[in-house]
């Protein structure tokens, strides 16, 4: 294979064409958030130039189909706020969209290829085909393929007599279909993210087309239904990259080579740290999820981006960003800049490390941006779920203080769950470095100057207290750090006068007295 850069040619090229992609993913377990970035793509591509952004299961590898993952693969492609203009659920003038549901017309084409001799049927066992593999390998063999180097010695329909062809598939024991590859040729093509590449056949092997049980292979259906969908645009990972060739051939063959969409293929998505591509178990190693929404397998539970904490908003942007950049230092991007600055010319041909501070820095910018009522809606649902019931009024005061605190949307309860009961654990460090004990007394004045407060306002609150401090010429330092510790238990959190005006007047000198209770306990121990 051979490649060199991709140019602008590509934006010429697509102003002449309806733009119609599709995301094309297997119901075989949840959808990682490599799936995601491509999905995100192809939406990008196709609202920027307004065309279809079409959903399609490619379900035909029965043995790996996963009940339920069909269902995980719509719902989270809904949490992302990308809704397909066709796709199951939602039709269109190209279904159906299942792949399990277009049986008939595979069938059609897989006969028409075998027709004009650019396909064959095969007969081999697994056993048999074990065998080739090893021979070929003791004879020193760089490849083990199923090519045209061994067609002939294996019990194929070119191999065979038009007599025994027919006995076996009478029989209709262990038939495929397989896509004849002839040596000495060189498929090549414009790959927009990288550029011309190229491929000899000699290193091609004999797809399967059409599997023993009736269904088409990947490459068979994978090319039908883009002909028949008119998809102009085939945006998927490189590890798709070597079958190209093989789907050229295809297109070829059944004459169709006015249809060969625009190829993109996408860099890989690279582990946090150290080498190799970002692995569905590498979510439990590195801290954070690769899937959009839990998934709950009975043998192997995955967190998922929602679950864990992400917006919808901050998950476009941040993997917007993996493989692509806009050209400028502009980094936050609302869904419409997206759209406006997206380009498959600007997509990188190296990996794209998936950087997991990055990923919550990305989330803190749109939690901080979001209005406070917006944020208090989003995280009610986690609060109930723990019994804690507040108004609304006071949830998004909560949510205005808290936001420039958080990363995640758990933090909000992590980081400030004082604000819905009571402490019953305090910073025990500050408590025995700051307290003293002729200090008790104006703790003690500081709670009754609270009591006193009429005008319970943050600023009112900050007044008196400073004004208490100064006129009794004490140290902020004495006195701030042990206030805010008996009233939340911790040195964290927002401004504290803002806190105990929003937790009000009786609970905060009711949290001050238990806290100075506890505090005198300490030091007794002490």
């Amino acid at each position: 294979m051979a490649s060199d850069s991709a140019g602008p040619a590509f934006k010429q090229h697509q102003t002449q064409i309806m733009v119609r992609v599709r995301f094309a993913p297997s119901p075989t377990g949840p959808l990682h958030i490599g799936g995601v970035r491509t999905a995100l793509y192809d939406y990008l591509l196709a609202k920027k130039h307004g065309g279809s952004f079409i959903l399609r299961i490619e379900d035909t590898d029965q043995k790996r189909f996963v009940p339920g993952a069909e269902e995980y693969i719509i719902e989270s492609l809904k949490w992302m706020g990308m809704t397909p203009d066709e796709g199951p659920g939602i039709g269109g003038d190209y279904g159906p969209y299942r792949q399990s549901e277009r049986k008939e017309l595979y069938a059609k084409f897989v006969q028409q290829l075998l027709d004009s001799n650019h396909a064959y049927y095969a007969f081999d066992t697994s056993e048999e085909l074990d065998a080739m593999r090893a021979r070929k390998e003791q004879e020193g063999s760089i490849s083990q393929k199923y090519d045209a180097t061994v067609r002939l010695e294996m019990k194929n329909s070119l191999s065979l007599s038009d007599e025994e062809t027919q006995q076996y598939l009478d029989k209709g024991e262990n038939i495929t279909v397989r896509l004849k590859v002839d040596p000495g040729e060189v498929v090549s093509f414009k790959d927009i993210v990288r550029g011309h590449v190229e491929f000899k056949t000699d290193e091609l092997d004999d797809k399967v087309l059409m599997k023993a049980d009736g269904l088409p292979t990947y490459h068979m259906a994978n090319i039908v239904d883009d002909k028949h969908m008119e998809i102009s645009h085939v945006i998927r990972g490189e590890e798709w990259l070597s079958s190209t060739a093989h789907h050229i051939l295809l297109y070829r063959a059944l004459g169709w080579e006015d249809a060969i969409p625009q190829f993109a293929h996408l860099p890989l998505l690279l582990k946090p740290v150290g080498k190799g591509k970002l692995g569905k178990r590498d979510g439990a190693k590195f801290g954070f999820p690769v899937f959009p929404l839990n998934w709950e397998a009975a043998d192997e539970p995955y967190q998922g981006f929602k679950e864990f904490g992400i917006l919808p908003e901050a998950a476009k942007n941040f993997l917007a960003f993996l493989g692509w950049n806009p050209g400028t230092d502009q980094e936050i991007f609302s869904e419409e800049e997206l759209i406006q600055a997206f380009s498959l010319d600007r997509v990188n041909n190296s990996g794209a490390r998936f950087d997991v501070e990055k990923g919550k820095w990305y989330n803190q910018q749109y939690i901080i941006a979001k209005e406070n009522s917006e944020l208090a809606e989003i995280i009610k649902p986690m609060l109930t779920e723990k019994g804690m019931s507040v108004t609304d009024e006071y949830l998004i005061e909560f949510c205005g203080l808290m936001k420039e605190r958080v990363e995640l949307i758990p933090d909000f309860y992590e980081n400030g769950k004082f604000f819905f009961e009571q402490p019953t654990e305090y910073d025990e460090k500050t408590l025995r470095k700051k307290y003293k004990e002729e200090n008790n007394q104006h703790f003690h004045a500081i709670k009754d100057v609270m009591v006193q407060i009429e005008n319970w306002e943050a600023a009112t609150i900050e007044e008196k207290i400073k004004g208490y401090i100064k006129d009794n010429e004490l140290g902020f330092g004495a006195i701030l750090p042990i206030l805010r510790v008996t009233i939340t238990g911790t040195m964290k959190g927002p401004d504290i006068f803002k806190t105990i005006c929003l937790l009000g007047k009786e609970e905060s000198v009711q949290r001050m007295e238990k806290g100075l209770t506890f505090t005198q306990t300490l030091k007794s121990d002490a």
